[in-house]
């Protein structure tokens, strides 16, 4: 059987702007996902509200450095196949990053735990699939205005970094907005059929990067 790990953030957990909540298990993406790959691959859900890709954020009750959790998961699941790595939309805050830059040197650091790990039982690391999220969009919600402010413009410079990024260091890649856009009801989550979009259209990658 093979193994992927979908690390991520609240689009990863299935946080519901309409709620706000939790989309239904069958709605959140990894679990499109999984029900598109059939019993022969097992996928596993690792989303987080508010992680970021390598940056520390002390205002949640759990830890939300993407960089620090990752050798951890990394032990936890292994041996793995395939990790899709879908953060950098919590990096466009402006007390963390607030630039698609700052996301593209967090995600090379994933990469580099990916491949630098001391794996237990001498399993070699998986490959790894990049998505890029899609963009902040304007909303009128005041609370998730000022928390991205300024970071609409740059989340829209994600893709290009991430696909560049992917080019040089010979990962997958995909860009959710090519399927998905965010809803404007707090400009940053996803409703159902976004984030069903995303494990759809997900499938045809990952099959070719698993080799089935």
């Amino acid at each position: 059987m093979k193994t992927v790990l979908c690390y991520g953030d609240s689009l990863t957990w299935g946080y519901n702007a309409e709620g706000p909540g939790r989309h239904a298990h069958a709605d959140r993406w990894p679990s499109v996902l999984q029900a598109a790959l059939g019993d022969a691959v097992l996928v596993i859900p690792e989303g987080l509200n508010g992680r970021t890709t390598a940056f520390d954020d002390h205002l949640g009750a759990a830890d939300r450095n993407g960089a620090r959790l990752l050798p951890s998961l990394l032990d936890t699941h292994s041996p793995l196949d395939l990790i899709v790595i879908f953060l950098g939309g919590n990096d466009m805050k402006p007390w963390i990053a607030g630039r698609a830059a700052a996301a593209q040197r967090g995600m090379r650091r994933l990469i580099d735990i990916v491949r630098g790990h001391a794996y237990p039982m001498d399993e070699v690391p998986p490959d790894i699939l990049i998505v890029a999220p899609p963009p902040l969009c304007e909303t009128a919600d005041p609370d998730f205005a000022a928390m991205f402010e300024g970071g609409i413009e740059q989340s829209r410079m994600i893709a290009t970094f991430y696909s560049d990024l992917a080019d040089v260091t010979g990962c997958g890649f995909f860009d959710a907005a090519s399927v998905a856009e965010a809803s404007p009801i707090d400009g940053v989550h996803l409703d159902a059929d976004s984030t069903r979009a995303i494990g759809r259209g997900l499938e045809p990658l990952v099959r070719v990067m698993l080799g089935l």
